[in-house]
């Protein structure tokens, strides 16, 4: 399978999980695949894959500096690695969201841009949701 191709299938895959975050929160299957992580789980074992090939085609990863940094961006496995990363993670900070919302019990129409921020922007989506959030934990 070619790296473009990969790039394709964990777009697709990350995406699957990001709309059953947003329009299916409570419904039993998503329920599983928050609570056992499946689709982070599948990510990281394929970022596990292109990073180990980044790495022996490339040698050590340098983040010493930002000019390490993004030499880096240049290595395709390395690029790819390194978007499977941003999606693993984002996903995971919207599960967390998602169970936070268990508790809190904010209207879903608050939560949905909150995830929707997390899957485009990351931290501006994890920031708005900590606002509210906080605003929630206040009453």
């Amino acid at each position: 399978m070619t790296p473009a191709e990969v790039f394709k299938i964990v777009g697709m895959l990350a995406m699957s999980m990001w709309l059953l975050l947003i329009f299916l929160p409570k419904w039993k299957v998503t329920r599983f695949f928050i609570d056992y992580k499946i689709v982070p789980i599948v990510l990281s074992i394929i970022y596990a894959v292109y990073i180990t090939k980044a790495m022996i085609a490339g040698g050590g990863m340098d983040f010493g500096s930002l000019k390490s940094v993004m030499q880096l961006f240049t290595v395709e496995n390395a690029v790819l690695a390194g978007w499977i990363h941003y999606l693993a993670f984002d996903l995971l900070v919207g599960m967390w969201i998602v169970n936070q919302n268990k508790t809190l019990k904010i209207h879903p129409v608050i939560i949905a841009p909150c995830l929707l921020g997390t899957f485009m922007l990351g931290p501006i989506g994890f920031l708005a949701f900590m606002i509210i959030r906080s605003i929630q934990l206040k009453k």
